[in-house]
């Protein structure tokens, strides 16, 4: 009886320990996605009238330059689609996709996220090199850089499961379909995080972009940086 009241009490402590494991996850992508907000905002504004992470948006403006035989609006949008395909493709090789039994953040998904580091990095430098008014063949090849650290953030997050950073009709579409059906949802707390944090990464990043452009890289830097720095903290139940 008492090796099975200890193997109760170590039962529950792990339980805990993945409820803990799991929050913590949650506040890293709730984190995450203000970069996202950022970035769809600067390369709106700033890189063609396109978005980084809001795919459909981009299809519909294909469609749109197609019908306005706008061949700039086809380019930047075609760019950003092209940069988000690589970028998923290279991430869904690095991070994987879900397993059975999987800890609450896998290394891989880290090692992914280190590289959409690196690539927002250069991403950052062009802009900064280019005196903040990134234009001719800079400004395309951020769109593509932005794109790819996009692509690559979707495919990353999918490795922990069906949520996202990136594209949220279906966070806000679940959202509303808990409040409809008055029932409480399980990741109500993560969805919702991840949709302020988006709309406030947006302003942000509008305002910094059309105030302080130089400030740019901040705000899209450094949320991504402390996930990074967050994800190799050692977690129990991880």
């Amino acid at each position: 009886m008492v090796f099975g009241a200890r193997a109760a009490r170590a039962a529950h402590l792990s339980g805990d320990d993945a409820v803990a494991a799991a929050r913590y996850r949650d506040l890293l992508l709730i984190v995450l996605t203000l970069t996202t907000g950022v970035l769809d905002a600067v390369t709106f504004v700033r890189l063609g009238k396109v978005f980084s992470s809001v795919i459909t948006g981009n299809l519909a403006l294909l469609g749109i330059a197609a019908g306005q035989r706008s061949g700039s609006l086809a380019l930047n949008a075609g760019l950003a689609l092209a940069g988000y395909a690589a970028g998923v493709a290279v991430s869904s090789l690095i991070a994987g996709t879900p397993e059975k039994g999987q800890p609450a953040w896998p290394v891989h998904v880290t090692r992914a996220v280190a590289i959409e580091t690196a690539v927002l990095v250069v991403f950052s430098a062009i802009w900064l090199a280019d005196g903040a008014d990134p234009a001719g063949g800079a400004r395309l090849a951020m769109l593509i850089l932005a794109g790819v650290a996009m692509g690559m953030q979707s495919a990353t997050v999918r490795r922990l499961g069906q949520m996202s950073t990136t594209y949220l009709t279906s966070t806000l579409t679940g959202i509303i379909t808990d409040l409809a059906l008055r029932r409480r949802p399980a990741d109500g707390g993560r969805s919702t995080g991840i949709l302020l944090a988006f709309v406030i990464g947006a302003a942000v990043g509008t305002v910094i972009a059309l105030q302080a452009p130089y400030w740019v890289p901040a705000p899209v830097l450094i949320p991504i940086a402390v996930v990074l720095a967050g994800s190799l903290r050692p977690q129990r139940g991880r």
